[in-house]
């Protein structure tokens, strides 16, 4: 039984979504003529109750887009030293931006208010980068999913309230969070200047990335999306996958939760298996005994046709999405325990 658990960015569209990006209305987006991306920018404004949005190729652009209008050369980043905009992409805070990090240790990738209060340098000290951003990923994909607690979000906010901070949220699994957590969508976005949604995981869309703020951001964002390459034409193909994904795909996501639990408090039970961080929406991640060569596993599950990642030393990463169900956890488990 194919198991793909390496990442929920493996999933693919469902007959219902291709249907809906074939009949799809198409125009130039570069001439913000496309009406399918100018409705999924607003349909996603809308839901989170920002002012505008601007449709991406990846959050990896997204991210980087928010950086580039949010700092100048020389300005410093704070964000936890997990955060995928250090962590997983490809140096672009330096490459595209020039600016500079300051790298929180964090919990599970959570920073604090006083971990970021601690960070900001003194602007009037000229031997210092101008702290210009503070940066929160929800939920921390190498803290294997973990959720913000949402009143330390916005004590986070206070302090970039005061020390007159942007504050960006890469928001790449911010979904998985809220169907979690039960917060509002516009409350919760409430507490950011902006935010990057990513629809081509959970919720299952081939393509894309949305970024949200207010007008004259996303103004300004549109420019460093050209800059960068990333202003597309017929976009409406693939912009309708995200536009149904939205529609369709968000209380869904409480069954990858179900399914991931049950997968992570299963694999507790191994006796090869130290430890399973807890799960809280879909990724689970498991520290292994020092018996287990971790590649050889991969590699005879690989045999089985089921996939997952190393995580780390000694550590496994196994995702759940919405190409995998209780069968496939079922099966996962059947050859885990052969082996």
């Amino acid at each position: 039984m194919h198991t793909d658990l390496r990442s929920d960015t493996v999933t693919k569209p469902s007959k219902e979504m291709k249907a809906f990006m074939m009949d799809a209305p198409v125009g130039d987006d570069v001439f913000q003529e496309d009406p399918t991306v100018n409705e999924l920018e607003k349909f996603a404004a809308d839901y989170f109750g920002m002012e505008a949005g601007l449709y991406c190729s990846s959050g990896t652009q997204t991210n980087q887009i928010a950086i580039n209008v949010h700092c100048r050369p020389g300005d410093e980043v704070i964000c936890s030293k997990d955060a995928h905009i250090y962590f997983y992409e490809g140096g672009g805070i330096a490459k595209n931006s020039g600016s500079s990090v300051l790298l929180l240790p964090g919990n599970r990738g959570r920073i604090t208010a006083e971990d970021v209060r601690g960070g900001i340098k003194d602007p009037n000290n000229p031997h210092y980068p101008l702290t210009s951003l503070v940066s929160l990923e929800d939920t921390m994909n190498r803290g294997g999913g973990a959720i913000y607690d949402f009143e330390e979000i916005k004590a986070i906010r206070k302090v970039c309230l005061e020390n007159k901070l942007p504050l960006h949220l890469d928001g790449a699994r911010l979904f998985n969070a809220l169907i979690e957590n039960n917060i509002p969508p516009k409350e919760y976005a409430a507490q950011f200047d902006s935010i990057s949604i990513c629809l081509s995981k959970g919720l299952g869309a081939p393509v894309g990335s949305v970024l949200l703020g207010a007008t004259e951001f996303i103004h300004r964002a549109r420019r460093a999306r050209k800059v960068m390459g990333g202003g597309m034409r017929q976009a409406g193909i693939i912009a309708a996958g995200g536009l149904y994904a939205m529609k369709n795909n968000i209380e869904r996501l409480k069954v990858d939760h179900q399914n991931a639990k049950y997968l992570g408090s299963e694999l507790e039970k191994l006796d090869w298996v130290e430890k399973v961080l807890s799960v809280q929406t879909n990724i689970v991640v498991a520290k292994l005994s020092d018996s287990v060569d971790v590649n050889a596993l991969i590699a005879k599950c690989a045999e089985k046709d089921i996939h997952f990642m190393a995580f780390g030393e000694q550590t496994i990463r196994m995702v759940t999405h919405l190409d995998v169900n209780a069968d496939n956890m079922e099966y996962t488990l059947s050859v885990l325990k052969e082996i």
